[in-house]
């Protein structure tokens, strides 16, 4: 394992936390893995929020709601994963990299982070003399169905998972892009959600097949945006991947 010092930066290459066992201090609430009830203020539908700008991720709860968002997973394409190799952070970008052009919220002069930060947490509080420097927060985090009071000193307790992470971008065809596409996806707003740090530390590089949020009632919205970003950047995912998203959304 890592030492502590390590971790961090590995933590600020890539953008997704080393291992940790730990929850994130300061949650309370419902979720985590019998679902519980619901919990309020989660953010925009994905049905409704197309380009990632709207914050946050909201439960589809309603038949119509969930037939829509099958029709979205349907338009998906599959393939078997590739190889790994060659895959490396920095073939993306370094990370939160502010001057990506082709995609939202991008050259506003606040790294990617901080958007993400801002635009799904309440309360949020900035650095003095700063508008991009988010210092606190509150986060309603869609993947666990907790409320967590987020503070900059323990930073890691929310990290910022690219929903399509990009190991399996690179799997599935990214490998093959040139550098100004990857750093795209690496920080488009679309593919990106502040959640739970130990949740995201569990998903790792996983497709739906092999993790879905612990939040029961969030799994339908997260497919339907993994299928967003797959279908932005015409990029398949694996058979087993869309029959469980597929599955996530009633069919």
């Amino acid at each position: 394992m890592l030492p502590a010092i390590g971790m961090v930066a590995v933590l600020a290459l890539s953008g997704c936390d080393p291992e940790q066992v730990t929850s994130g201090a300061g949650q309370n609430g419902s979720g985590a893995e019998g679902g519980g009830q619901a919990v309020t203020g989660f953010g925009a539908s994905p049905l409704d929020n197309a380009d990632g700008t709207k914050p946050g991720l909201a439960p589809l709860t309603s038949e119509a709601d969930k037939a829509a968002g099958r029709k979205i997973i349907e338009k998906v394409a599959t393939k078997g994963r590739g190889p790994k190799t060659g895959y490396e952070r920095d073939k993306f970008g370094y990370a939160w990299k502010d001057s990506v052009d082709g995609i939202p919220l991008a050259r506003n002069g606040c790294d990617t982070r901080n958007d993400l930060l801002a635009r799904d947490g309440k309360d949020v509080t900035f650095r003095s003399g700063s508008k991009c420097v988010v210092v606190s927060m509150t986060l309603q985090d869609p993947y666990t169905g907790t409320t967590i009071d987020w503070r900059k000193q323990k930073a890691t307790t929310v990290q910022i998972d690219h929903v399509m992470p990009l190991s399996y971008d690179w799997q599935m065809g990214a490998s093959r892009w040139n550098e100004a596409k990857r750093q795209q996806i690496a920080n488009d707003p679309l593919n990106l959600i502040p959640v739970d740090g130990p949740a995201n530390n569990a998903k790792r590089d996983s497709g739906p097949a092999s993790w879905l949020p612990p939040y029961k009632p969030i799994r339908c919205a997260y497919a339907v945006r993994f299928a967003q970003v797959s279908l932005k950047y015409e990029l398949p995912v694996t058979t087993a991947d869309k029959q469980v998203m597929l599955a996530q959304c009633g069919a």
